[in-house]
């Protein structure tokens, strides 16, 4: 009873301070549609590393959707059903029996859905993205995986991602496999006011088994990262690491 009188008081003079800014877990990993170094299709112990990081958003790149490689399973949805997120899938293209693309998974309702095809005219490549509301403001969650095999087909993909989402103003996270390294042209479009978070070391994420590249990135626009990003020890599952970041919201 005391303390609930001294309460306007203490709050009056700054005494009781208000809440630190709450943060989201984020995470981002090429799946290599679920088939792992050794050469297992497990989506169970990929969902198993995900599940230790408690993210609230998930973008996932080489997803399977029915495909007869593998076994037929809507990999986007076995995904959720085994994390307990919710999930979506984007196409890039048809293939094997089924479709190919990238996966979001969130903690939170997805409200609104859109692909972003990608110019070039080797392999069919996407953005992908995906709006959710975080204590009731919108934020949209982008996963990409840009050309592996020629630097101005990457650089225009790129540019395409960036001039699709300019007229978006809430906060972003653009997170994926962009196939190229920090410092080149491709990681430089994204300038002001986006940020590529740092990463701590190891910073390496391909490949798994003993990484010799750092492709793999997350972006933010209007968001701050509470800390670098981690790339995880996982060498089997895939065969890429995955990423995972503490990224603040509004207070």
């Amino acid at each position: 009873m005391l303390l609930r009188r001294l309460i306007p008081f203490l709050c009056a003079f700054g005494v009781l301070h208000a809440e630190p800014a709450k943060e989201l877990r984020v995470m981002c990993w090429n799946l290599h549609h679920g088939v792992g170094v050794d050469g297992k299709l497990d989506l169970e112990r990929i969902a198993a590393v995900i599940r230790e990081q408690k993210p609230d958003l998930v973008a996932l790149q080489e997803v399977d959707n029915k495909c007869r490689r593998s076994e037929g399973i809507d990999q986007a949805a076995e995904l959720a059903k085994l994390t307990g997120l919710n999930g979506v899938f984007g196409k890039a293209m048809d293939y094997d029996g089924g479709q190919y693309g990238q996966a979001i998974l969130s903690r939170f309702p997805i409200e609104d859905t859109q692909v972003h095809q990608l110019p070039g005219d080797g392999e069919p490549r996407i953005a992908f993205e995906a709006e959710v509301k975080v204590d009731g403001k919108p934020l949209r969650m982008i996963t990409v995986h840009l050309d592996h095999q020629q630097d101005p087909r990457r650089l225009k993909q790129a540019e395409a991602v960036l001039k699709a989402l300019e007229n978006h103003h809430e906060p972003m996270v653009l997170a994926g496999d962009f196939n190229d390294v920090p410092g080149s042209p491709v990681l430089a479009v994204f300038g002001e006011p986006w940020k590529a978070l740092a990463k701590q070391e190891p910073v390496l994420t391909c490949p798994a088994e003993k990484p010799a590249v750092e492709i793999d990135h997350i972006l933010v626009r209007g968001l701050e990262a509470a800390g670098p990003v981690v790339v995880l020890p996982e060498a089997v599952a895939s065969d890429h690491r995955p990423l995972a970041v503490s990224i603040k919201t509004a207070p």
